[in-house]
């Protein structure tokens, strides 16, 4: 049965939820709750679409962000069809006041949310997940790496221990942990004691957070090939295409890359350039879904695979990777699941396919009420 997808309301929220009841950090940054800022679509024929962008729970730059989805893009979508998401998309990106003093940042965030809730809509519309209505999963099963025991927060034996548990206990043939310290020879001992307690086989990767020097990295490059590593992430300041061009040059460990480029633009030069192997797109940034989409058709014509960056949006990135033939694994960060009602779920290391329609974004009536945040 066909339903009336005319937008009438585009309403924004914030929440700001508990990280597990810890403090959790990297080389950059520090949270105790993650803020999921986004927006409410509904339509005259009682649809509705959640959206939203993962924040560190800052609720000035929050808000920052819902001004923008409720003054500039909700007007703009006002008797709209919700279902025409892709032109949608353009009118939002090219309205030029909001081009004017954007096309990264807030406004990409803002369009990011707004963007998801349209697709959200459109597959609940389809009766169909999301990756259903993408054109069907490209693979059985979708393998999970662990991001959750590795912070730079836990001291190195906590950490490894944390390793151990995922692979040995829940099954996850792969981690990921946090380096970029002030203190290198640290963070490769951290290294150096995860290998030892997950074994040679299992994936190993680490993540820098952009922290570290180009002169750092290539000190530490010549370790971390012997220990296997499966790729260093934002090894170097994100903008620093140069930087990162000569370092693939000179180091044979592979560069992930991704969740901080806000652009098909800017994963082009990244990718034509070569630097980067394992390429990391993320709706939060890219402005949402339909850019996201490009982004991995881009690094499949470059036959490079594709690995979400969650960020805690895995929500939604594990209906674009089952769906897309280039995304081969998935970061799991599971601090903001049971917010939704069809909560991420991975079993011996494997993401459960969603079944609910939409794109899994939808959130319980208790989250909202709980975590809610004046907008």
């Amino acid at each position: 049965m066909s339903r009336n997808t005319t937008i009438t309301e585009v309403e924004p929220f914030i929440l700001h939820v508990p990280v597990t009841g810890r403090v959790v950090q990297d080389s950059t940054h520090t949270v105790t709750h993650w803020g999921v800022v986004g927006a409410r679509v509904r339509t005259a024929g009682g649809l509705e679409g959640f959206g939203y962008t993962g924040t560190h729970a800052h609720l000035p730059s929050d808000r920052l962000i819902s001004a923008c989805i409720r003054d500039s893009y909700a007007p703009l979508l006002l008797g709209e069809d919700a279902c025409d998401v892709q032109r949608l998309w353009s009118v939002m990106y090219g309205h030029p006041p909001v081009q004017w003093v954007g096309r990264t940042g807030i406004t990409h965030l803002a369009l990011a949310a707004v963007d998801t809730a349209l697709w959200d809509i459109k597959a609940k519309a389809a009766e169909q997940p999301l990756w259903k209505l993408l054109g069907g999963a490209t693979k059985v099963a979708l393998p999970a790496y662990n991001t959750d025991g590795g912070w730079l927060s836990l001291d190195a034996e906590t950490v490894a221990e944390n390793c151990r548990r995922l692979v040995e206990e829940e099954e996850y043939n792969g981690v990921k942990i946090k380096i970029g310290s002030d203190d290198p020879n640290a963070d490769l001992h951290r290294v150096e004691r995860v290998r030892e307690v997950i074994g040679p086989r299992r994936q190993l990767a680490v993540d820098c957070n952009g922290r570290w020097r180009l002169t750092t990295m290539l000190a530490a490059a010549p370790r971390l090939a012997e220990l296997g590593v499966l790729w260093v992430e934002e090894p170097i300041f994100y903008d620093d295409l140069p930087g990162h061009i000569e370092l693939a040059r000179r180091i044979s460990t592979p560069i992930a890359l991704g969740e901080q480029l806000y652009s098909l633009d800017a994963f082009r030069d990244f990718i034509s350039s070569g630097a980067v192997h394992w390429v990391q797109p993320d709706i939060t940034r890219l402005g949402g879904i339909t850019e996201w989409i490009r982004v991995a058709d881009l690094a499949l014509a470059y036959r490079l695979p594709v690995v979400p960056h969650v960020g805690d949006m895995g929500q939604v990135h594990v209906h674009l990777a089952y769906a897309h033939p280039a995304a081969t694994l998935l970061e799991y960060i599971p601090w903001i699941r049971e917010c939704f009602e069809e909560p991420i779920e991975v079993k011996h290391g494997k993401y459960r396919r969603p079944e609910q329609p939409g794109a899994g974004s939808t959130l319980r009536s208790e989250a909202l009420a709980e975590y809610g945040q004046e907008v």
